[in-house]
């Protein structure tokens, strides 16, 4: 996902436009200054309070991090390491990844503690969506065209047949940290959950060099603590209209404090057939092993790590409109903003908890 970043009223656009790649999800813009400043607290006019910012390229999409302390730090080092740690636990697109290597069907890998802790979650939430959430629908994200490996011609004897290697049920880690498949076809796909898993850690990096206020961004998820100290306010973040595919329009902002957001929607990524002209979405439901072209537009989750924000609105977006509804209104520790179409008229959905944090203008 893109990101905005401005400067003082909404003007000056961030330029950071040469990472060119396609960034899934639903686009988010963080309001927050753009330069480095000094400002002086009340009580203690020795005091000030210094804005670090990291910016580049990482997980195939672009991020922006930025951490306030009372002096000028650079953990550029610490970022690029944490992401490096990343990649080769959980990336597809690494050939020696460990995830890769499991996906070849090497039995040997004894995975990390990334890895074990993204495979709790996803089974976590697996089972909790019915199965929405399953991130062995990688063997489908490729065959459909969206994923590392070679695109299939698709039809429904494909279909179901490459189905059987799908199920989170079918899948296992052992206590010495070795993974088990039923079939050795079985792909794992853990692109739904990794990029917030990332962000994470990041944070936990950050808490560990006890920075206290921070906002961190990678493709459009984002990790808030503690506040806006330049500004003396929570940090600000914008939604993006999922209805303009080309350029930007701001559909809502909103204030964010010691929470994680994270959005899927498949109003960008999406590819169109040469031939038939059909459209096809990035979103795979793993129950019927089609793409999901269904009347939700997009769907952002707020949740207290960026891992779980990020697992649940990709299942939201696998449900059907109807279902993901009635999950919220089950599972009040999660708050969301779901954009969908209703006879062909766009409504909105927000839990009492995200409503609360709209930035009214």
């Amino acid at each position: 996902m893109d990101l905005y970043k401005f400067d003082k009223v909404l003007g000056t656009v961030d330029q950071r436009q040469w990472f060119g790649k396609a960034i899934k999800h639903f686009v988010l813009a963080v309001v927050a200054t753009a330069f480095a400043a000094f400002l002086f607290s009340c009580g203690d006019q020795n005091s000030q309070i210094v804005q670090n910012e990291n910016t580049g390229g990482a997980l195939g999409t672009s991020y922006s991090i930025i951490y306030q302390s009372d002096r000028e730090l650079d953990f550029q080092d610490e970022i690029d390491s944490v992401f490096r740690a990343v990649n080769q636990s959980l990336s597809t697109y690494i050939g020696d990844s460990d995830i890769s290597k499991i996906n070849q069907g090497d039995t040997t890998i004894v995975v990390d503690d990334m890895f074990r802790e993204v495979f709790e979650l996803s089974k976590e939430v697996h089972h909790k969506t019915d199965g929405y959430f399953d991130p062995t629908v990688g063997v489908l994200v490729n065959a459909w065209g969206f994923g590392p490996e070679r695109k299939m011609t698709m039809d429904s004897t494909r279909v179901d047949s490459l189905l059987a290697y799908v199920g989170f049920d079918k899948v296992s880690l052992s206590e010495n940290g070795r993974v088990k498949k039923e079939n050795p076809t079985i792909y794992f796909d853990f692109n739904a959950i990794a990029k917030g898993y990332a962000i994470d850690r990041l944070a936990r990096m950050m808490d560990g060099m006890g920075i206290q206020n921070y906002l961190l961004e990678v493709g459009g998820e984002l990790v808030a603590k503690g506040e806006n100290r330049m500004k003396k306010q929570p940090w600000v973040v914008g939604i993006d209209d999922p209805q303009v595919e080309v350029g930007r329009r701001l559909k809502l902002m909103l204030h964010l404090k010691n929470r994680a957001l994270a959005s899927s929607g498949n109003y960008r990524k999406f590819r169109v057939d040469s031939i038939s002209g059909e459209k096809y979405v990035h979103t795979v439901d793993p129950k019927t092993g089609y793409t999901k072209n269904a009347n939700t537009l997009a769907a952002t989750v707020l949740a207290t790590n960026c891992a779980e924000a990020d697992a649940y609105a990709t299942a939201f977006m696998a449900m059907n409109l109807e279902d993901a509804l009635a999950f919220l209104m089950k599972h009040k520790g999660l708050d969301a903003y779901i954009i969908y179409l209703e006879n062909g008229e766009t409504k909105e959905f927000m839990t009492d908890g995200f409503k609360e944090l709209v930035v009214v203008n």
